[in-house]
């Protein structure tokens, strides 16, 4: 069953290209991207999720990253 999202493909695409832009336009290395990436994400949760509830979405933020990441060699 595909996952249907409450927000629009234009909007996020346009964020995830802002994103993108950032890291590009620091030459940041995947180790930096991905450090920076996650201080965001537990910003994020650590700003704006009820403390009650911050340990049970992170650990749905990190159950869908694992689904999403490629078991498959990509290059």
């Amino acid at each position: 069953m595909p996952i249907t999202s409450k927000f629009s493909d234009e909007k996020v695409e346009q964020i995830l290209s802002d994103l993108v832009q950032a890291l590009e336009k620091n030459e940041a290395s995947t180790e930096l991207s991905l450090m920076c990436l996650g201080n965001i994400a537990t910003n994020l949760i650590n700003c704006n999720v009820p403390l009650s509830q911050r340990k049970a979405i992170a650990e749905k933020f990190a159950q869908a990253l694992m689904r999403s990441i490629d078991e498959k060699p990509t290059h």
